[in-house]
Protein backbone atom coordinates (compact mmCIF):
# COMPACT_ATOMS: atom_id res chain seq x y z
CA UNK A 1 0.00 0.00 0.00
CA UNK A 2 1.38 3.56 -0.63
CA UNK A 3 2.01 5.91 1.54
CA UNK A 4 -0.59 8.47 2.38
CA UNK A 5 2.23 11.29 2.40
CA UNK A 6 4.99 10.35 -0.26
CA UNK A 7 7.95 12.27 -0.41
CA UNK A 8 8.79 14.97 -2.50
CA UNK A 9 9.75 14.39 -5.63
CA UNK A 10 13.39 16.29 -5.69
CA UNK A 11 12.80 17.59 -9.49
CA UNK A 12 9.46 18.67 -9.03
CA UNK A 13 8.87 22.19 -7.49
CA UNK A 14 8.21 20.99 -3.50
CA UNK A 15 4.90 22.86 -3.24
CA UNK A 16 3.80 21.12 0.19
CA UNK A 17 6.81 21.43 1.64
CA UNK A 18 6.71 25.27 0.50
CA UNK A 19 3.56 25.84 2.15
CA UNK A 20 4.82 23.96 5.54
CA UNK A 21 8.19 26.17 5.81
CA UNK A 22 6.82 29.74 4.61
CA UNK A 23 4.73 30.54 7.93
CA UNK A 24 7.62 29.90 9.74
CA UNK A 25 9.80 32.05 7.63
CA UNK A 26 7.14 34.63 7.16
CA UNK A 27 6.66 34.43 11.23
CA UNK A 28 10.25 35.38 12.11
CA UNK A 29 9.91 38.43 9.95
CA UNK A 30 11.39 37.16 6.99
CA UNK A 31 10.34 36.23 3.37
CA UNK A 32 11.37 32.70 1.43
CA UNK A 33 12.74 33.93 -1.56
CA UNK A 34 13.33 30.15 -2.57
CA UNK A 35 13.07 26.63 -1.51
CA UNK A 36 15.18 24.06 -3.54
CA UNK A 37 14.91 20.24 -3.11
CA UNK A 38 17.56 18.26 -3.86
CA UNK A 39 18.15 14.58 -4.01
CA UNK A 40 21.94 12.78 -2.90
CA UNK A 41 21.39 9.36 -3.00
CA UNK A 42 19.24 8.70 0.00
CA UNK A 43 19.33 12.34 1.61
CA UNK A 44 18.06 15.28 0.43
CA UNK A 45 19.53 18.60 0.88
CA UNK A 46 16.79 21.04 1.70
CA UNK A 47 18.15 24.87 0.74
CA UNK A 48 16.04 27.71 2.55
CA UNK A 49 16.87 30.79 0.98
CA UNK A 50 15.27 34.16 2.81
CA UNK A 51 15.50 37.70 2.56
CA UNK A 52 14.15 40.99 3.88
CA UNK A 53 13.86 44.51 3.24
CA UNK A 54 16.52 45.40 6.35
CA UNK A 55 18.79 42.50 5.00
CA UNK A 56 19.68 38.79 6.67
CA UNK A 57 22.48 38.92 9.48
CA UNK A 58 24.30 35.79 10.54
CA UNK A 59 22.30 36.02 13.86
CA UNK A 60 18.77 35.34 11.65
CA UNK A 61 20.03 32.68 9.38
CA UNK A 62 20.64 31.08 12.69
CA UNK A 63 17.48 31.51 14.83
CA UNK A 64 15.77 30.86 11.25
CA UNK A 65 17.65 27.28 10.80
CA UNK A 66 16.65 26.09 13.75
CA UNK A 67 12.80 26.66 13.60
CA UNK A 68 12.69 25.27 10.07
CA UNK A 69 14.76 22.63 11.31
CA UNK A 70 12.10 21.89 14.03
CA UNK A 71 9.53 22.19 11.53
CA UNK A 72 11.02 19.53 8.74
CA UNK A 73 11.67 16.71 11.83
CA UNK A 74 7.61 17.00 11.96
CA UNK A 75 7.75 16.94 8.17
CA UNK A 76 9.96 14.21 8.16
CA UNK A 77 7.48 11.98 5.71
CA UNK A 78 7.79 14.89 3.61
CA UNK A 79 11.61 14.39 2.37
CA UNK A 80 11.10 10.75 3.14
CA UNK A 81 14.44 10.01 5.39
CA UNK A 82 17.27 12.10 6.06
CA UNK A 83 17.97 15.59 5.13
CA UNK A 84 20.40 18.45 5.32
CA UNK A 85 19.15 22.04 5.54
CA UNK A 86 20.66 25.08 4.30
CA UNK A 87 19.87 28.51 5.41
CA UNK A 88 20.81 31.39 3.50
CA UNK A 89 20.47 34.66 2.06
CA UNK A 90 20.20 35.69 -1.84
CA UNK A 91 23.72 36.40 -2.95
CA UNK A 92 24.40 39.74 -4.29
CA UNK A 93 24.73 37.76 -8.20
CA UNK A 94 21.01 37.13 -7.50
CA UNK A 95 19.09 38.26 -10.60
CA UNK A 96 16.91 41.02 -10.10
CA UNK A 97 13.12 39.12 -11.51
CA UNK A 98 10.34 40.87 -9.32
CA UNK A 99 9.80 44.62 -8.15
CA UNK A 100 10.88 43.75 -4.41
CA UNK A 101 14.35 42.70 -5.79
CA UNK A 102 14.38 46.24 -7.76
CA UNK A 103 13.20 47.78 -4.36
CA UNK A 104 16.00 46.30 -2.85
CA UNK A 105 18.76 47.37 -4.91
CA UNK A 106 18.03 50.95 -4.60
CA UNK A 107 20.95 53.39 -5.38
CA UNK A 108 23.35 49.83 -6.43
CA UNK A 109 24.66 49.65 -9.78
CA UNK A 110 23.10 46.85 -12.01
CA UNK A 111 23.86 45.71 -15.33
CA UNK A 112 21.26 45.02 -17.97
CA UNK A 113 20.20 43.07 -20.65
CA UNK A 114 17.12 43.92 -22.12
CA UNK A 115 14.96 41.15 -24.60
CA UNK A 116 15.89 43.15 -27.33
CA UNK A 117 20.04 42.69 -27.21
CA UNK A 118 20.25 46.05 -25.66
CA UNK A 119 22.88 46.13 -22.71
CA UNK A 120 23.91 49.22 -20.31
CA UNK A 121 24.83 49.55 -16.87
CA UNK A 122 23.31 51.88 -14.56
CA UNK A 123 21.92 53.32 -10.83
CA UNK A 124 18.34 52.00 -9.39
CA UNK A 125 15.92 54.75 -8.93
CA UNK A 126 12.38 54.31 -7.41
CA UNK A 127 10.64 50.71 -8.47
CA UNK A 128 7.29 50.27 -9.26
CA UNK A 129 5.18 47.49 -9.60
CA UNK A 130 5.72 47.46 -13.68
CA UNK A 131 9.15 49.36 -14.04
CA UNK A 132 11.68 51.05 -12.25
CA UNK A 133 14.07 53.92 -12.84
CA UNK A 134 17.31 53.82 -14.39
CA UNK A 135 19.95 56.16 -13.83
CA UNK A 136 22.09 55.87 -17.11
CA UNK A 137 24.82 58.11 -18.27
CA UNK A 138 23.95 61.34 -16.02
CA UNK A 139 20.06 60.47 -17.31
CA UNK A 140 17.10 58.85 -15.71
CA UNK A 141 15.48 56.00 -18.05
CA UNK A 142 12.03 54.22 -17.15
CA UNK A 143 12.88 50.29 -17.58
CA UNK A 144 10.09 48.18 -17.99
CA UNK A 145 10.29 44.89 -16.02
CA UNK A 146 8.74 42.61 -18.73
CA UNK A 147 11.54 43.93 -21.16
CA UNK A 148 14.53 43.12 -18.91
CA UNK A 149 16.06 39.87 -19.88
CA UNK A 150 19.02 39.75 -17.14
CA UNK A 151 19.87 41.87 -14.91
CA UNK A 152 21.87 41.45 -11.76
CA UNK A 153 23.41 43.83 -9.25
CA UNK A 154 27.07 44.68 -9.28
CA UNK A 155 30.06 44.69 -6.84
CA UNK A 156 30.97 48.71 -6.23
CA UNK A 157 34.52 49.46 -4.49
CA UNK A 158 33.19 52.85 -3.73
CA UNK A 159 30.96 55.61 -2.47
CA UNK A 160 27.94 56.12 -4.27
CA UNK A 161 28.33 59.95 -6.03
CA UNK A 162 26.56 62.31 -4.19
CA UNK A 163 25.41 63.48 -7.78
CA UNK A 164 23.26 60.33 -9.28
CA UNK A 165 22.06 60.11 -5.77
CA UNK A 166 20.52 63.55 -5.86
CA UNK A 167 19.23 63.02 -9.64
CA UNK A 168 17.60 60.07 -8.44
CA UNK A 169 15.86 61.85 -5.80
CA UNK A 170 14.73 64.56 -7.61
CA UNK A 171 12.59 62.05 -9.83
CA UNK A 172 11.45 60.35 -6.10
CA UNK A 173 10.09 63.47 -5.05
CA UNK A 174 8.65 64.68 -8.30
Amino acid sequence: MPSPHPAQDPGSPPGELHGVLEPIVTAAGFELDQLDVRAAGRRHTVKVVIDSDEGVGLDDIATVSRSVSEELDGHEHLLGGSYTLEVTSPGVDRPLTLPRHWRRAHLRQVAVRLHDGATFTGRVGRAGEDAVTVLVDGRRREVRYADVAHAAVQVEFRQVPESEVALLQEEETA
